[in-house]
């Protein structure tokens, strides 16, 4: 009976023992599963990082997050580092999630998660932060100052292109709609980066009407994409005025067309129409629309000066045009006078002949008494000179030979 006791005893025991390191064995496997999971994390300057924590199993241990300077962020829910762009996302059991805002370069490094086990289990997550456009030195786009619109012809405006951020400085290239102009160039240090400026000065002049001045900005780290700004000229100007018109020889019986064309900014319209310093003719056959001015069915009535004039806020304009009304049976008989012309003709071609003959005559006849007299003083005259002027002499001395022979 004791001996059976014993056994009973001891085999109570050993299913102790059993179940006991079974229980030990399943803490133990348990426990080992209770490893932190985390993910790096690549951000821009300036911007956003989250980051995760999270464990598969968890008995209520605690989360920590940790900084690279093993400075501790968040434990659990518990904020612990005093530092307005660090804030808690979510906190479980199972998950820690932390923001950092405006993250810096200074924020890039190793972060720590840890898990309050025995011992204690940690994950560690690195988190880049990607240089933002500031520290690459990448320009900032261009403006243009000094311009107000609009302007007058004849003033005087200085453009200004203003660039910052950049580093090396940045060049400015100043267009005048697509054909470059110089600009003054002026450069400043701020801080590590430069601040660039280019000045133009101008004085404006009714042809900048309508054009663009554009600055571009060229930089290393721009590669192939400049970046610039654009200014379009508004240039108010005083009109001026010129008159076109329909017929070279108007006739009785035609109709006439005269056009005003003015040019100006503002636009200077209307024009005035007046005939002979005085308003036109109240007829039905002058008829004005616009800027033109038509006379149906000619007469000789309305030869005269007709005035054309414009006007805007910066001046007046005017042209005139003087019509002749001709008769048509008139200029059927005109023509050119042939008889007029066949006598000049025969004039001139008579005096260019007389002048020929002249002077054919004056040069053969200095061609043979040149050459008589060098042939009579040829023989005791050593040159052709000396030989006609000798030739004066040769009758005397002939007769002095002709005398000394008898």
């Amino acid at each position: 009976m004791i001996l059976k006791q014993h056994l009973l005893f001891a085999l109570y025991s050993l299913c102790g023992i059993l179940l006991k390191a079974a229980a030990t064995k399943n803490k133990v496997r348990g426990s080992q599963s209770q490893f932190p999971i985390v993910q790096n994390v690549t951000v821009t300057e300036g911007g956003t990082a989250n980051m995760t924590c999270r464990v598969e199993h968890n008995d209520n241990t605690s989360l920590q997050w940790s900084n690279p300077a093993q400075q501790t962020l968040f434990f659990g829910d518990k904020k612990a580092l005093r530092d307005n762009r660090i804030e808690l996302v979510r906190a479980s059991w199972q998950e820690l999630t932390i923001s950092i805002s405006e993250v810096t370069l200074q924020d890039e490094g190793l972060y720590t998660c840890s898990l309050f086990t025995m011992p204690i289990k940690t994950a560690k997550a690195y988190l880049t932060v990607l240089e933002g456009r500031i520290h690459k030195g990448v320009p900032e786009m261009p403006e243009i100052d000094g311009l107000t619109k609009p302007v007058k012809e004849g003033d005087h405006v200085t453009l200004t292109c203003i660039t910052s951020g950049s580093k090396p400085a940045a060049e400015i290239r100043w267009f005048r709609n697509e054909k470059e102009i110089k600009g003054a160039k002026e450069v400043n240090a701020s801080g590590k980066t430069f601040t660039v400026k280019s000045s133009v000065q101008l004085q404006v002049g009714r042809d900048d009407d309508g054009v663009a001045y554009t600055c571009r900005v060229d930089h290393v780290a721009l590669a192939s994409s400049p970046q610039q700004a654009t200014e379009v000229l508004e240039v108010h100007y005083a009109p001026r005025v010129e008159i076109t018109h329909s017929a070279v020889h108007p006739q009785e019986g035609e109709y006439l067309k005269l056009e005003c064309v003015s040019k100006g900014n503002p636009s200077p319209d209307p024009v005035l129409w007046t005939k002979d310093g005085s308003e036109l003719p109240d007829i039905d056959r002058m008829i004005v629309e616009g800027r033109e001015l038509t006379i149906m069915s000619l007469n000789k009535t309305d030869n005269g000066t007709y005035r054309c004039e414009a006007s805007n806020h910066l001046g007046t304009s005017s042209a005139e045009y003087v019509l002749y009304v001709y008769d048509p049976n008139a200029l059927e008989q005109r023509g050119p006078d042939h008889a007029l012309i066949g006598g000049v003709v025969a004039v001139v071609v008579f005096v260019t002949l007389c002048l020929i003959i002249v002077l054919g005559r004056y040069l053969a006849r200095h061609k043979g008494t040149y050459l008589t007299n060098e042939a009579k003083g040829a023989d005791d005259a050593p040159d052709a000179d000396t030989a006609i002027i000798n030739a004066d002499g040769n009758h005397a001395h002939a007769e002095e030979k002709k005398e000394y022979f008898i």
